[in-house]
């Protein structure tokens, strides 16, 4: 069973221009981290990727379904969903979150995060 994340928590990471994050092998142990970014909604946390690899952090997430997350002087075990594009009005509002918060990164980047690829790659992290 999953707990929710506090609205503390919840502004340290949508503060935050990106989380590490670190999935969990078989035995528990950590993989290295890697950084990426990070939108909230509705009071979940949510990751992607335009780059979708099976031997990358990814696809090691969509088969452990657990890591650690660190962002900020927040530090978080969490469990993962597997959402792929989610709902309609789901999707619109991660892609919306992403467009808002990385409008400085440029236009080319926000397309990637938002494209069809993108979406079906959609994550979301519960803390354990």
């Amino acid at each position: 069973m999953s707990s929710s994340w506090t609205p503390h928590e919840l502004q340290r990471v949508n503060a935050s221009n990106e989380l590490v994050i670190a999935v969990r092998r078989a035995d528990g142990t950590l993989r290295s981290g890697v950084p990426i970014w990070v939108v909230c909604v509705d009071q979940h946390v949510y990751v992607r990727t335009w780059y979708r690899r099976p031997n990358g952090w990814f696809g090691h997430a969509l088969r452990s379904r657990r890591a650690r997350i660190e962002v900020s002087d927040l530090r978080a075990d969490v469990t993962i969903a597997d959402l792929g594009e989610g709902t309609t009005e789901l999707r619109g509002a991660i892609d919306n979150a992403y467009r808002t918060k990385y409008a400085s990164n440029g236009s080319s980047t926000i397309v990637q995060m938002v494209s069809d690829t993108a979406a079906a790659t959609t994550l979301r992290l519960e803390p354990e």
